[in-house]
């Protein structure tokens, strides 16, 4: 098992409709990869899905309730973990939304929510997870950003916070080497997940099959796998970058 022994954080690990979403699918494969889960969410109910798959499996994993986006939530988050395992290795920074009007229409509090969520979040769990890794020897931490920050897009929030997700993770990838703490990000394009199950049609299809050199949606699966193969010793000599899980959309 890839994972055997570690111990790892998946902030957003609950899927917001039903079906599989990033961190659900990653907190069930880390798990069948011999780590202990804490599944992470704001809504406890959908983290405690996660871990009832997970011990379905005969997994190892508690749900914690937390909104990451608050310092408070995201130091205590750790220091449960750290209390009922013991150590901490890994980190997955899943939390994300993608609101706000399109263009110049965002409004202040549209703006500032995008923000708070998909940056201040990572910034806070790294934080207080550093310091756990440390004292474990290391660690890795993956960071969830989008093909949105890399082009183009109408919600002008969205792609500006991702591509300061990929910011953010160079710059903890260089700080914290010294500490043999790893920090890379997965960069998904279109995946078919609860979260743009609203967007799911024929114009989306259309969208795809004109951009996607694979032509189909990805599956939070796949994304998973990528998190996975960062998130372990195959990819000791990997940090700051970003691997696009995209179906070929970034080589166009």
């Amino acid at each position: 098992m890839r994972l055997q022994g570690k111990v790892a954080i998946v902030a957003g690990a609950g899927s917001i409709r039903p079906g599989m979403g990033n961190g659900k699918a990653t907190a069930i494969l880390f798990a069948r990869e011999g780590a202990k889960i804490v599944a992470v969410d704001r809504n406890l109910d959908a983290a405690e899905e996660t871990v009832g798959i997970i011990k379905g499996e005969g997994g190892e994993a508690a749900a914690v309730e937390a909104d990451v986006t608050n310092e408070s939530e995201a130091r205590k988050m750790v220091e449960e973990t750290v209390s009922k395992y013991g150590r901490l290795d890994i980190v997955f920074n899943n939390v994300g939304i993608g609101l706000g009007g399109v263009g110049l229409r965002v409004t202040e509090e549209e703006w500032d929510a995008v923000m708070n969520t998909n940056l201040k979040g990572i910034l806070f769990v790294c934080k207080y997870a550093v310091p756990e890794m440390r004292r474990s020897g290391g660690g890795a931490i993956v960071n969830n950003a989008s093909m949105a920050g890399f082009s183009s897009h109408p919600i002008y929030a969205y792609a500006t916070s991702k591509a300061g997700v990929t910011a953010l993770t160079r710059s903890l990838a260089v700080g914290l080497a010294k500490d043999n703490i790893r920090v890379n990000c997965v960069a998904p394009g279109f995946i078919a997940t609860p979260m743009v199950d609203v967007l799911m049609g024929e114009q989306r299809d259309h969208v795809i099959q004109q951009r996607v050199p694979l032509r189909r949606h990805g599956k939070a699966e796949e994304v998973a796998y990528a998190v996975l193969f960062l998130a372990s010793d195959e990819a000791s000599f990997i940090t700051g970058q970003t691997i696009c899980v995209d179906g070929g959309l970034s080589a166009l």
